[in-house]
């Protein structure tokens, strides 16, 4: 028999001054399985984790821990009581009480029966020697793996953590992101991330959750919403992008690297044709000597580079093309810096386009 998910959150709604924050969002999480709620400031995101952590109160939706009902609008278990575990953004530890002690915290009997569990904890994330220190004598790193260590301390059946590594030097983050996650992988909880953030969801998810003013737009692994977004602006959310216009024409959408194939789309319906910066491709262009280049499975513009400019393990090039005179963005690795009006060839191979009608 299949176990059931650990989280499952089942049509959830919520409203404020008759504005919907959070509409009709459902999702499920396994056991060790982290989840990422990703999306714009304002989405829902906080909202949707508030419900669930119990200090919020949807309008309609239930939410299951285990199989078991824990909160509808009508049965209510109290927060306390939920097994879920929180880490806030500013990590929340409690300043008068030393480390060991901001770990204890949440666990039942005092501090010597539970002297075991604090320094395993504490000896998994690296803070062993910090065990009588105060949070005011730490590091944000350091007050992270605190946070960290107090939230699993109860072991929690599922963990929601609310932005927990914005605070942090961007030089610390992906190393304690990388050790945060395989602690948990360990410990096998269920994890609810919010972010902002894509690279963080794509580092750390087993499933992303993309929400757009209070719905989920689109959800399930980092690669899948990568690699086939349902619309353009999903696809700018992972990615800087370029956008190409035009009108279907007999499933035909003519634009300067030639027509693109729209079937299924009514004649004059308007679309977007979205390509990403890596995936456009730079050849020099040989003054009319030979045929313009075309990659397999590809085609070819010609365009004058507007700027070039070096971003450290890329350099940027912005083109604007010879037909129709649109402004196109290229990224390729190391040191590349054409001087501005530099004829070039454009290429792009098709099947790392996205066509959306648009909106």
């Amino acid at each position: 028999m299949t176990s059931p998910p650990r989280l499952e959150v089942q049509n959830l709604t919520r409203s404020f001054d008759g504005r919907s924050v959070v509409e009709d969002v459902s999702f499920s999480v396994s056991a060790g399985q982290v989840a990422c709620l990703l999306g714009p400031s304002g989405c829902g995101k906080s909202t949707t984790l508030r419900i669930i952590a119990g200090v919020d109160i949807q309008d309609s939706g239930s939410i299951f821990v285990d199989g078991r009902l824990v909160c509808d609008t009508v049965f209510r278990v109290p927060p306390e009581r939920r097994a879920i575990g929180l880490m806030f953004q500013d990590f929340a530890l409690f300043p008068h009480l030393p480390v060991s002690e901001n770990v204890a915290f949440g666990l039942k009997g005092n501090f010597q029966s539970n002297r075991g569990r604090v320094c395993e904890l504490l000896e998994r994330v690296h803070m062993t020697e910090h065990l009588d220190s105060y949070p005011h004598e730490l590091s944000g790193g350091e007050q992270q793996r605190v946070a960290l260590a107090r939230a699993l301390a109860p072991q929690p059946r599922v963990l929601l953590m609310d932005e927990p590594f914005s605070g942090l030097d961007e030089r610390l983050r992906d190393g304690i992101r990388d050790e945060t996650l395989s602690l948990l992988k360990e410990e096998g909880t269920a994890v609810l991330l919010v972010t902002h953030e894509p690279d963080e969801a794509m580092r750390m998810a087993d499933q992303i959750l993309l929400m757009r003013e209070g719905r989920i737009m689109q959800q399930g692994a980092p690669y899948n919403l990568y690699n086939a977004p349902v619309d353009r602006q999903a696809a700018a959310f992972f990615s800087d992008i370029n956008v190409l216009t035009g009108r279907v024409k007999g499933a035909l959408t003519a634009t300067p690297f030639g027509d693109f194939l729209t079937p299924g789309v009514p004649d004059g319906t308007e679309v977007e044709i979205v390509i990403r910066p890596q995936h456009l491709k730079i050849d020099f262009d040989r003054g009319g000597q030979g045929p313009a280049p075309t990659p397999e499975n590809g085609s070819a513009a010609l365009a004058r580079v507007s700027r070039a400019r070096y971003l450290g393990r890329e350099s940027l090039i912005e083109f604007t093309t010879d037909e129709g005179g649109i402004a196109l963005n290229a990224t390729v690795p190391g040191v590349f810096l054409p001087p501005a009006g530099t004829p070039m060839w454009l290429m792009l191979r098709r099947d790392r386009v996205f066509v959306f009608p648009r909106r």
